[in-house]
């Protein structure tokens, strides 16, 4: 599996002013090369190399290499679609390769325009120790007033472990996860953090002073970096959870649901979930799962995105947290239910079921109604 080292660089003055007017002349040889590959309609890498690289070489002075990496930095950027011309800041990330760039124990040898650089970095000691795996590219990018290095580690996945059961979990926005074992994951701190910094935010921007606008700059992305580390926690524990007891793990899929599920009680329930000023982000959150999950042996197969359960509806939930069922009288925290349900989708996915001979149907569908 691959995961991203981040190196935070440590510069002088002179090295900062190489680094910025570096990446400056990159940005701007790509403007070129894509203006070049936009008028002669050539997006293909090689192509576009056999274009430009000499033209880039004499009017950019960039070595040989970084030229090469900004035409497959075009090239890269054409692959979406071919509708519309590209450009890049003038401060994008630009990807170094090895005959460029060279790692030692705390400091990189990169080249600049003013000749190789050797600049210290600094990082964690799982990056540390990640270092000794990285493979291909790194990205310089100068990220709101600081240089890093973004470089790519390949690891070994863990084999799969035996499942005998599913976890099931359930996402939300006053809970964020609810697992199927009624382990309740509040998003109460989460909305406070939101609702501070949202009252911080407008009474700085009522102000309008330099000293409020300071400010405000230094409050961007708390929020959100917040948010991302409770996410990281929450699945974290979800996954230890899950491979201390041999489990796997079950999710809805809320992929697109937006537009799959418009008008019903379940969408608009989950709605507000896709929404990042609203409520946490489900994509970090599953994405943070999967990272786990991928690193504690348990692969991405073992995380299974099931249908939304669609057994709900507004007479059978009477308020956020409660759930009465209008058949059969059960009652219960909705969340909690919800999960179980999934975890029963899940089970079907772990053991193949019995089909009577009789009806033909399978023994656990003939017990799913209520």
């Amino acid at each position: 599996m691959k995961l991203t080292i981040q190196l935070k660089l440590l510069p002088t003055v002179e090295q900062a002013d190489a680094l910025r007017r570096t990446l400056e002349t990159a940005n701007a040889a790509c403007d070129y090369i894509s203006q070049v590959a936009w008028e002669a309609k050539t997006f293909r890498q090689f192509p576009i190399h056999r274009l430009t690289y000499h033209a880039v070489r004499e009017t950019f002075g960039l070595s040989a290499q970084l030229a090469v990496r900004c035409v497959a930095k075009v090239a890269d950027a054409y692959k979406l679609d071919k509708q519309t011309q590209r450009t890049f800041a003038p401060l994008g990330a630009v990807a170094f390769d090895e005959r460029i760039l060279s790692y030692k124990r705390a400091s990189v040898s990169i080249w600049t325009l003013d000749g190789r650089q050797t600049i210290p970095f600094v990082c964690g000691q799982r990056q540390q120790a990640l270092l000794a795996f990285r493979r291909g590219e790194s990205d310089l990018a100068f990220v709101r007033g600081h240089w890093y290095l973004f470089a790519t580690a390949e690891i070994e996945t863990p084999d799969p472990i035996d499942v005998d059961d599913v976890l099931g979990i359930d996402l939300g926005v006053t809970n964020i996860a609810v697992d199927s074992d009624g382990a309740i994951h509040s998003g109460t701190a989460i909305k406070n953090v939101r609702y501070r910094h949202r009252r911080l935010r407008n009474k700085l921007q009522r102000l309008g002073t330099l000293g409020s606008r300071r400010r405000l700059r230094i409050l961007a992305g708390q929020e959100a970096r917040f948010a991302k580390h409770v996410n990281h926690v929450i699945a974290k524990g979800i996954v230890a959870k899950a491979k201390r007891t041999k489990r796997a793990i079950a999710v809805e899929d809320l992929t697109h649901i937006r537009t799959r599920d418009q008008g019903s009680t379940v969408a608009a329930r989950y709605t507000p979930l896709l929404e990042l000023r609203t409520a946490p982000s489900v994509s970090r959150l599953q994405g943070a799962r999967v990272g786990c999950a991928g690193a504690s042996g348990r692969p991405s197969e073992y995380l299974w995105h099931l249908p939304v359960v669609r057994a709900l509806c507004e007479s059978d939930r009477k308020t956020q947290s409660s759930f009465v069922c209008t058949s059969c009288g059960f009652a219960g925290l909705a969340d909690v239910i919800a999960a179980e349900n999934i975890r029963v989708l899940g089970r079907a996915r772990v053991s193949a079921p019995r089909y009577s001979e009789a009806a033909g149907l399978s023994s656990q569908s003939k017990a799913a109604g209520c």
